[in-house]
């Protein structure tokens, strides 16, 4: 939190400019003919989960959530197939508060998962996001978010498709995990200004800094932890009601250990959103990336041109909610060495089908190339792939159980682990989560 609180303060001592015709509005949510949408591939943001009595504000909550689950091959042994039973025991306090000026969201769980036989893995699981949007002036506003985790992945959560939804902007290739149950730890903090300098143009820029460690580098060939730093800026403009066009240029640096790698990329995309209603809308972006790719140690590069294509859809109403993405770029890719080539894709949705019953699911593919010549051998890349089923029955507003369903499956090569001989996985598991919710004034 005190990282936040100092970007907060770095981005509010940007000077901004001169205030425009009173029509203009920094950051607006509704679609109308005065206010301009923050386009989705500008927005940083996730694209919305929540069905029925889920989506609320001006709330403090809490609750707790026990889970159960099966899974036939937890990955630990490269000579042998093991299954295990693991449980998870995790509190978890949320806070919500919105006015017309600023919005802060608040979000944290931590608790036990502990293993039957392989208690080698036994540890702490957390999982914490902290949003905070803020109306500097009428016509600029200001984002800061903060997403930390340890443990906390696909195959441990009691319930995959709670919280945030696919980015807006398109599925992140580093968030794809090869070593599903490894113990890991993870943060990103990022932060933008938005600024309607006209009825139908705004601009806008921010940063970004994520940090991905994993506990079993140095015993896993071609696992490696991972720093990504980066910075944006973005020009939009609204054609039409419901219509907008606009550029975006990106720069990150991608940096690996212990095997050392070091990766700076240069994209910029021209992109078109089309809102179909305020919730209802679908982006393409498209341009150019160049990346070089460097070997500290022997100081061999290697760099190129190549076509970048990012793309994401968002569809919510009262009683469903679905998102999807593609992302085609350069980038880190979860826990492996050096920079790929990647070609991600994701797609969820739930649907709250009667009052007391939501059912969901969700699938993703992520294909990596490495386009680091001396590292490569470490591994030269592969595939994974990965989808969850979910039925959920509520009780009552506090009391809830899901059961669920999740397949994972990788291939890649000098990996050294148990998922280069025994790549699939199944889990099956059910949870029982218990949460209140208090309202708070506006």
């Amino acid at each position: 939190m005190l990282k936040i609180a100092y970007f907060c303060f770095a981005i509010a001592a940007v000077p901004l400019w001169s205030q425009v015709q009173p029509s203009a509005t920094g950051g607006g949510f509704t679609l109308d003919d005065t206010r301009m949408m923050t386009p989705p591939p500008v927005s940083g943001g996730a694209y919305p989960k929540n069905v029925g009595a889920e989506s609320r504000s001006n709330f403090v909550g809490g609750g707790l959530v026990v889970t159960g689950a099966y899974n036939d091959n937890i990955m630990v042994d490269p000579t042998q197939k093991i299954a295990d039973v693991n449980y998870s025991i995790v509190p978890t306090i949320s806070i919500d508060r919105m006015t017309p000026r600023e919005a802060l969201a608040l979000s944290y769980s931590s608790g036990f998962t502990l293993y039957q036989k392989t208690t080698q893995l036994n540890g702490v699981t957390q999982n914490g996001t902290a949003d905070y949007r803020f109306h500097l002036t009428k016509y600029a506003v200001v984002n800061v978010r903060d997403t930390f985790s340890q443990n906390f992945n696909l195959f441990n959560q009691a319930n995959p498709f709670s919280g945030g939804g696919i980015p807006t902007g398109a599925p992140s290739p580093t968030s794809v995990f090869v070593y599903p149950f490894q113990n890991q730890l993870g943060n990103t903090l990022d932060g933008g200004l938005e600024y309607q300098y006209g009825r139908n143009a705004m601009i806008g820029g921010g940063g970004t800094y994520s940090i991905s460690r994993f506990s079993a580098v140095g015993n896993t060939t071609g696992l490696a932890n991972s720093n990504t730093g980066g910075a944006s800026a973005f020009w939009s403009r609204r054609v039409s009601r419901g219509q907008y066009i606009g550029a975006i240029y990106e720069y990150s640096r991608i940096t690996t250990n212990p095997v050392e790698s070091v990766t700076d990329t240069n994209t910029i995309f021209g992109f078109y959103t089309k809102y179909l209603t305020s919730t209802i809308s679908f982006s393409i972006l498209g341009g150019p990336q160049h990346f070089d790719s460097r070997d500290p140690v022997s100081g061999a590069a290697s760099g190129s041109w190549t076509p970048a294509v990012q793309g994401s859809v968002g569809y919510q109403t009262a009683r469903t909610s679905m998102s999807a993405g593609y992302s085609r770029i350069v980038s880190g890719a979860g826990g492996l060495v050096g920079a790929y080539h990647s070609n991600v894709a994701g797609a969820e949705a739930r649907r709250q089908v009667t009052r007391t019953w939501n059912i969901g699911a969700g699938g993703s593919y992520a294909l990596f190339k490495n386009v680091t010549p001396t590292i490569s051998t470490y591994n030269p890349g592969g595939h994974t792939i990965a989808g969850t089923a979910s039925v959920q029955r509520s009780f009552s507003e506090r009391f809830r159980v899901e059961v669920g369903y999740s397949r994972f499956h990788q291939s890649y090569d000098n990996f050294g682990t148990a998922a280069q001989l025994f790549p699939d996985c199944n889990r099956e598991y059910g949870s029982v989560t218990y949460q209140f919710y208090r309202p708070i004034g506006r």
